[in-house]
């Protein structure tokens, strides 16, 4: 158990994307490396890194430029202009942290951000290129094409073991790994998203809140994307100041120098400040910087995105009314799913003024007793005190627990579904004793380093979804119409006695759970089945979109849900209760405007 009280951190500001004329297709070629650090000082960045293309030639020839001028002025021979550029090159170094880095180019076109500390030799930063198949004259020219290069999740895990931080380059863009946009590539989009050495994403619309913004859907929420990703943004900048009329929010902009800039909080502005925030889990750390608007109060965006999967809101915390117990469960809830967030002292309504808490490090102390004694086994759960109009709230950041199933009091165990909290079924522990099993598998220690003359060993495949075997198979879905991701299908059914059972589908992670009645079922659940047994939806009242239906739509919690339907080999499958997070693809076409969301008249209940 941590709890971090708050520190003597400050907010500095990076922009860890920016081109120098060693990059082929930089725009201004007689801009010198002054020009951009004098840019940088200018538009108030703390930090830049120095990323041109499969090449850290721009980097070096500014640390070479300085190692010359204080070489001759050791000697005594250096003129008063070169003394004069020195002492520029100090003041400006005294002021910003800059850092080598590179963007590497991968197989099929996708771009990477490597960046290293200032300590790290320039000569091993190229040769980590050359061991990802840089030709050796691209290493001069700052070349985008670079040919049979290594492929993407190889290029991730050789910059984090060579110590770097590994940033995935304008993801919702062109040359972006998220392929946004594409129909295809499913599996490949979750692996070069949700790899354990990827530290970020950059990203061209950081700071939106609709439901298509980049940072939105790698939230944790989205089925397979189980990974909460960190989203930062960078100028990319390719010349010293930005094409007039350029929108700095298009995804292809000309930009300049800190066009686009990333705010964090560090205890100091340094590389092993910012790798150590790079791989942590506190998202509050890094925010869109623009100077014509107020700095975003993360507690806020997070009350309109509302609750989730991997977050929740408590207004207050007393034992009375089994408050306290509540947020318990939302612990161990989070521990057993995606991991998430708590925030005790308000409610998730955006317009509601916060209540606070009065005492927020008794707070503390009282939640990190209660968890370390209800909760087994032992689950580090870091809790700390934050302010959000004026008031302090208590934040707790639930991991993705590693020894699954987490229970409270040794036997109620408990799971995430969607906005809600409950107590897992018998089908649910199964599986989360599989995946506590497979979690320790992939966690066990790495082979040793093959010694000289052994065969190289097979990669391990890294993401295999758990599957319950014994669960009944069902017709899969032809590919080019995939089920929604989100919400509950029944699957079967059958009557015993005078009670009829019910085997649900989780569209989330695609989980069997069986012998579900309707007095023991969930919220959603008992939603399902009530539609089922009373509501089944015609052929003829369903808004059709090829082989793909609109049933019935309607609001709760404030949240637009759907039942959808699919014919399926003259069959008609019906899904309960999808979010809009879970309508990949065509199903979108029946998405209400979030402007226009409202309670659908046609809802029957």
């Amino acid at each position: 158990m941590s709890s971090r009280k708050k520190s003597r951190n400050q907010w500095y500001r990076m922009d860890l994307h920016l081109h120098t004329p060693a990059s082929a297709d930089y725009q201004e070629p007689n801009t010198t490396y002054l020009d951009i650090l004098r840019k940088a000082e200018f538009r108030g960045i703390d930090m830049i890194a120095m990323t041109d293309h499969n090449s850290v030639a721009g980097y070096s020839h500014m640390m070479r430029d300085i190692e010359q001028l204080t070489y001759l002025e050791g000697l005594g021979r250096a003129q008063p202009d070169e003394l004069k550029r020195l002492v520029e090159y100090r003041r400006l170094l005294e002021k910003i942290l800059v850092l080598p880095g590179f963007e590497f180019t991968a197989t099929f076109g996708f771009h990477i951000l490597g960046i290293f500390a200032p300590s790290t030799p320039v000569r091993l930063i190229e040769h980590l290129l050359l061991s990802l198949n840089v030709p050796p004259h691209v290493l001069d020219e700052g070349n985008s094409e670079v040919g049979a290069s290594a492929d993407v999740l190889t290029a991730y895990e050789t910059i984090n073991t060579s110590g770097g931080i590994c940033i995935a380059a304008h993801v919702n863009s062109s040359h972006g790994v998220a392929m946004r946009g594409f129909d295809f590539g499913g599996q490949t989009k979750i692996a070069y998203t949700q790899d354990r050495y990827l530290h970020a994403l950059e990203v061209t619309d950081l700071g939106r809140q609709d439901r298509n913004s980049t940072e939105r859907f790698f939230n944790g929420t989205k089925s397979g994307y189980d990974r909460r990703m960190r989203c930062i943004q960078g100028s990319d900048a390719h010349r010293l100041n930005a094409l007039p009329n350029t929108d700095k929010n298009a995804k292809n902009a000309n930009l300049g120098v800190g066009d686009r800039v990333t705010e964090v909080l560090l205890p100091e502005r340094s590389f092993e400040a910012l790798l150590e925030m790079f791989q942590g889990t506190d998202f509050s750390r890094t925010r869109p910087y623009n100077p014509s608007r107020q700095p975003l109060d993360y507690i806020q965006a997070a009350r309109e995105e509302g609750a989730s999967l991997v977050q929740s809101f408590h207004e207050i915390m007393t034992k009375a009314g089994g408050r306290l117990y509540s947020i318990i469960a939302d612990v161990c809830a989070f521990a057993n799913t995606n991991g998430g967030t708590i925030y005790v002292g308000l409610t998730s309504d955006p317009k509601r003024t916060p209540r606070g808490i009065e005492n927020a490090q008794e707070g503390i102390d009282i939640l990190q007793q209660e968890i370390s004694r209800m909760i087994s086994p032992r689950l580090d759960v870091e809790i700390d005190m934050q302010e959000t109009q004026g008031k302090p709230i208590i934040r707790l950041q639930v991991p993705s627990g590693g020894d699954r199933p987490y229970a409270i009091d040794d036997n109620k165990i408990y799971v995430r579904d969607e906005a809600d909290t409950t107590l897992a079924v018998r089908d649910e522990i199964v599986n989360l004793v599989r995946q506590g099993l497979k979690i320790q598998v992939e966690a066990s220690p790495p082979e040793p380093p093959p010694i000289p003359n052994d065969p190289p060993r097979p990669k391990a495949k890294r993401f295999a979804p758990i599957v319950d075997e014994t669960a009944p198979v069902i017709e899969p879905v032809p590919p080019e119409t995939p089920s929604p991701t989100a919400g509950v299908e029944i699957i079967g059914e059958e009557q015993r006695g005078d009670e009829r059972y019910y085997t649900m589908r989780d569209l989330r992670n695609s989980n069997i759970v069986q012998n579900v009645t309707r007095s023991s079922a969930r919220r959603l659940w008992h939603y399902a089945i009530k539609q089922h047994e009373g509501n089944l939806p015609r052929q003829d009242k369903v808004t059709w979109h090829g082989d793909i239906g609109l049933w019935q739509r309607y609001v709760k919690n404030g949240e637009t849900r759907y039942d959808l339907v699919q014919r399926v080999d003259g069959q008609m499958r019906v899904y309960y209760g999808v979010t809009d997070s879970g309508m990949p693809g065509a199903w979108q076409v029946f998405l209400v405007p979030e402007e226009a969301e409202s309670i659908d008249p046609q809802r029957k209940e």
